[in-house]
């Protein structure tokens, strides 16, 4: 058994199946029905596909059952830096519905469209466009509290992403938080994005708190973030990275990720 994780805003669920369309070079489309996948394109852009290695005892029986149900884990990094540096901008402090639903508008409104046979998507905006956007193309949007985030990640990356593509992931999180309005969660969202590297994800995340405890609900789990956080990666250990993804693609499997 293989979960193929779609919880990425830029996916789009068209007449059942879930879509989503990469920029070049890789200029392809994926499309996700269940737990399959067909892809298209130039240059299929293939998901990496993890398996969970042996768990430490550390981790509660409870969440290692229903991990190890999952069998493996099937996501495609978002391999456009700034792509994930504005997706996790768009995700800072709502919903992830609400997101989704921002995400979306903000593509059709600025982003390239691309054909395909199921209907027309959107991809992000580049940089260039959005550092551009007048105030009120944020505003029309519903994203007015967004623009000075994005406009500013934005112009930083117009400066300083060719550079910024070439570090290691922990010193990335680091230099991303040089950008005003972007913060250790955002700077931890978008590097994981964009590098699959999860031990560097914010491990207090709501949808962390929240699947671990549905995933173990005999377990006391702190409720607060800074707390979680500390237990979280006490747990798991050496294997934080895939605990954290799988976590996040049991609960993407088992109900709304809101």
């Amino acid at each position: 058994m293989t979960i193929v994780m779609h919880e990425h805003p830029a996916w789009t669920l068209v007449n059942g199946l879930w879509l989503r369309a990469f920029p070049p070079p890789s200029q392809s489309m994926a499309v996700v029905t269940g737990d399959d996948w067909r892809l298209h394109g130039p240059a299929p852009l293939e998901p990496d596909v993890v398996e969970l290695p042996s768990l430490a005892p550390s981790v509660p029986a409870s969440l290692k059952r229903n991990l190890t149900a999952i069998g493996a884990v099937a996501r495609w990094p978002t391999h456009d830096l700034w792509d994930a540096m504005a997706t996790a901008i768009i995700r800072q402090v709502i919903r992830a519905d609400q997101a989704r639903a921002l995400h979306l508008r903000f593509r059709i409104a600025h982003g390239q469209p691309v054909a395909t046979s199921h209907g027309e998507l959107h991809l992000m905006p580049d940089a260039g466009t959005v550092a551009d956007l007048p105030e009120e193309a944020f505003s029309v949007l519903g994203l007015s509290f967004k623009r000075r985030p994005l406009q500013a990640a934005a112009a930083a990356y117009l400066e300083q992403g060719a550079k910024w593509r070439e570090l290691p992931p922990a010193q990335l999180v680091e230099e991303l938080q040089t950008v005003s309005r972007v913060g250790r969660w955002t700077a931890g969202a978008a590097t994981a994005d964009f590098t699959h590297d999860w031990t560097l994800y914010p491990h207090g995340d709501l949808a962390v708190r929240k699947w671990a405890a549905l995933a173990a609900p005999d377990v006391d789990w702190p409720t607060k973030e800074s707390d979680f956080a500390t237990r979280w990666r006490r747990v798991c250990g050496d294997q934080l990275g895939a605990l954290t993804l799988f976590t996040l693609a049991w609960g993407a499997h088992h109900g709304n990720t809101s």
